[in-house]
């Protein structure tokens, strides 16, 4: 479903501040996948996400979703491909609009504006039943402004926009890492309901190592924009912590600096 093939990408090419972010990355996707992203803060997990969504271009390979390739397409062009939930609690909504306004936009996503736009009966209903489903209370305040919700409140209410289309691939950039551990973990549990029940093929980056051996069915880790270890199904369920940082000490050649991964 998501081909990822060969992909370079250098910041600041030629000059002192030169990075080499991603190193002949490729990554294949099949329908429904859950894969969790780990690796240490450099490792190219953001980069590879914002590669895909299009929020810069690729030096070089290939990108396709579900057979389109999406290589050469503008970053708003690809939303009516991709879903995507951001670190802070504070992107990805409007703060000024009301609760109803946010998810009609959402509902309208790859549509070109129209007179049809406006709001009706039928979507606000419909919007009550989805918000029923996240437990929070928000379906008795439509018309609450999103910026006066609670982190936890606006970052479930930015899962449930990114999804509401049914995206062909939801991308997750830590979505919760800005949450409490409380709050975290419940917006966690959302995710999965979601993904589970509507078969979405989800990359989550996470750099909490119990969540992304916990959550999905595949999980990849990262160093130097590279891709060092790939595991799935039974072999995933079967891994714990410390197998997880004994396969990348032997793929990568040296020791991972585990604290945060462990225990963020």
């Amino acid at each position: 479903m998501l081909h990822v093939e060969h992909v370079h990408k250098t910041f600041f090419a030629g000059t002192i501040n030169e990075k080499v972010a991603l190193q002949d990355l490729s990554l294949h996707l099949a329908p429904g996948d859950f894969v969790t992203v780990i690796g240490g803060n450099g490792a190219g997990k953001s980069t590879m996400l914002n590669s895909i969504a299009g929020v810069f271009s690729i030096d070089s390979g290939k990108i396709t979703i579900d057979g389109v390739d999406i290589t050469k397409t503008p970053e708003h062009k690809r939303a009516k491909y991709i879903g995507r939930v951001f670190q802070d609690p504070m992107m990805g909504t409007a703060a000024g609009m009301m609760i109803e306004e946010n998810l009609a936009i959402a509902a309208r996503r790859g549509q070109t504006p129209g007179l049809k736009w406006s709001l009706n009966e039928k979507d606000h209903d419909w919007f009550v039943e989805m918000l029923k489903e996240l437990d929070l209370g928000l379906e008795n305040r439509m018309t609450a402004r999103v910026g006066l919700l609670s982190g936890g409140q606006r970052q479930a209410l930015t899962l449930l926009m990114a999804t509401i289309k049914r995206p062909k691939l939801l991308l997750l950039d830590e979505h919760t890492a800005a949450l409490d551990p409380k709050t975290a973990a419940k917006v966690l549990a959302l995710t999965e309901r979601i993904v589970d029940r509507d078969k979405l093929t989800t990359l989550m980056i996470t750099h909490n190592m119990r969540d992304a051996l916990r959550y999905g069915n595949r999980l990849i880790m990262m160093y130097n924009g590279r891709i060092l270890v790939d595991v799935a199904g039974e072999e995933k369920k079967n891994l714990t912590t410390q197998d997880l940082l004994q396969m990348f000490e032997k793929a990568a050649g040296n020791t991972l600096d585990s604290d945060r991964l462990l225990l963020g």
